[in-house]
């Protein structure tokens, strides 16, 4: 038998437009949707809409837009949607107990990492960092503390080689939306409540949130973190680097197996150890990192071996 449920979604970013389309079923009913206010935006700075709000009013949701939770007004117009669940997915802000208890089945969290690791604001480009084989999504029960809720159901994503920030954000992004989906049919269905599985206190990491000044690249380091770090800052904040008299930014890069770097001799880590059709290849702290695009300040993204045609003095001054 077929129950329905009257939920409230909290959300803001894209990464949270699938997964209201997620409770956009035939045994839901939406009551309101929750974003943050509107913020400067853009080099007018104009006040710009979340994507989450602009699904919304593009479906007919109501959309509320509270500063936050201190105010008892603003709870008690949560609680007069009267929701079965609340359903929050990168909203922005942390919600305090007040407000976990008025929903009648409490509230889900779509978190995107595989929990205990990588608990807080950044566990995509965390886990690209750090190198991790997979990464995946959790649907949790929210409890007071951060990101350390049972969870209901999990589901696990490999890392390709080629991932970025933005690939692993829309691959999770979609998988997490599935997983509410499943999470939101079986409590419809009638079936027993979830199993709610406590997170173990091994294994637990903080994805701290990303620092623009982390995007700067130090030749000194390994070439195979700087490729990480190339990878995990697509789109934003944008690796970037001084290499040849100017900065940078590098869009994509390739650490080249030490076999096959073309360094004979020791070099001081920044040099162009060689420049062409393949690319640009620069000695690090340990390997050679391959830069395939580039883009120069007030310039476009282009292939690296665009930028060395431009600046042919390039192929003179690596050995």
């Amino acid at each position: 038998m077929q129950e329905r449920i009257r939920l409230v979604f909290a959300g803001t970013p894209e990464f949270a437009v699938p997964h209201l389309a997620a409770c956009r079923r035939g045994n839901v009913d939406i009551a309101a949707v929750y974003t943050q206010p509107d913020r400067p935006a853009g080099r007018g700075r104009a006040l710009a809409q979340s994507p989450v709000k602009q699904a919304a009013l593009a479906a007919g949701i109501v959309v509320e837009q509270p500063e936050n939770f201190k105010d008892p007004a603003a709870r008690q117009r949560l609680r007069a949607y009267a929701p079965d669940l609340l359903v929050v997915v990168a909203y922005g802000l942390i919600l305090p107990r007040k407000v976990l208890a008025i929903p009648r089945l409490g509230c889900w969290n779509v978190h995107a990492s595989l929990l205990p690791r990588w608990r807080g604001a950044a566990p995509i480009q965390r886990a690209l960092l750090a190198g991790d084989a997979q990464t995946g999504v959790c649907l949790m029960q929210m409890a007071a503390g951060l990101d350390t809720g049972p969870v209901l159901l999990r589901a696990a994503l490999p890392i390709a080689r080629d991932d970025t920030g933005g690939s692993l954000h829309d691959k999770l992004a979609a998988l997490g939306a599935q997983l509410l989906a499943e999470g939101l049919e079986h409590v419809a269905s009638g079936h027993r409540a979830l199993s709610a599985e406590p997170q173990s206190d091994e294994g637990v990491t903080y994805a701290h949130k990303l620092d623009k000044a982390e995007a700067l690249l130090d030749w000194n380091e390994p070439a195979n973190l700087l490729e990480r770090k190339v990878r995990a800052f697509d789109p934003w904040p944008v690796a970037e680097a001084r290499l040849a008299g100017e900065t940078l930014r590098i869009w994509k890069a390739l650490a080249l197996p030490a076999e096959k770097a073309p360094s004979e001799q020791a070099r001081a880590p920044g040099s162009i150890v060689a420049a062409g059709r393949a690319g640009i290849d620069v000695d690090c702290g340990d390997g050679v990192l391959r830069l395939l695009e580039v883009q120069r300040a007030g310039g476009r993204r282009v292939a690296a071996a665009d930028f060395v045609n431009a600046r042919p003095e390039l192929k003179r001054t690596a050995q």
